[in-house]
This record gives C-alpha cells, structure tokens and sequence, in this order.
C-alpha cells in the first residue's frame, strides 16, 4: 500500500474519532458508526488513536 493511502487513511480515522466526539450526545448512533469505520481503520495498520496521531505529525 503506497504511503500516501496509508496517511489518508489514518486522517480519515483522526476525523471519524473527531465526529464520535462531536456527536456522541446528538446522535449516538452516528457517533458510534463514526467510530465503529475508524476503528476498522486503525486495526488495519495495528494503530491506537494516539499512535495515529503521531504518525500524521511525524
């Protein structure tokens, strides 16, 4: 997988997480789908939220 798929999808999971966050209390289902793609995401490159984030700053 060429590495620019890898980072848009490790954005892609930053962003997912983001929405859970903003959403968690308005739409609970939608905050928990937000969550449920982002982390297939992160299982995909074996990645904590945390570790994503530092990869995308590195």
């Amino acid at each position: 997988m060429p590495l620019r798929d890898h980072e848009d999808d490790l954005l892609i999971a930053v962003a997912l997480t983001r929405l859970l966050v903003d959403f968690e209390e308005a739409d609970p289902e939608l905050a928990e789908q937000a969550w449920q793609l982002a982390a297939d995401r992160l299982l995909e490159y074996d990645l904590e939220l945390s570790e994503a984030v530092r990869e995308l700053l590195l």
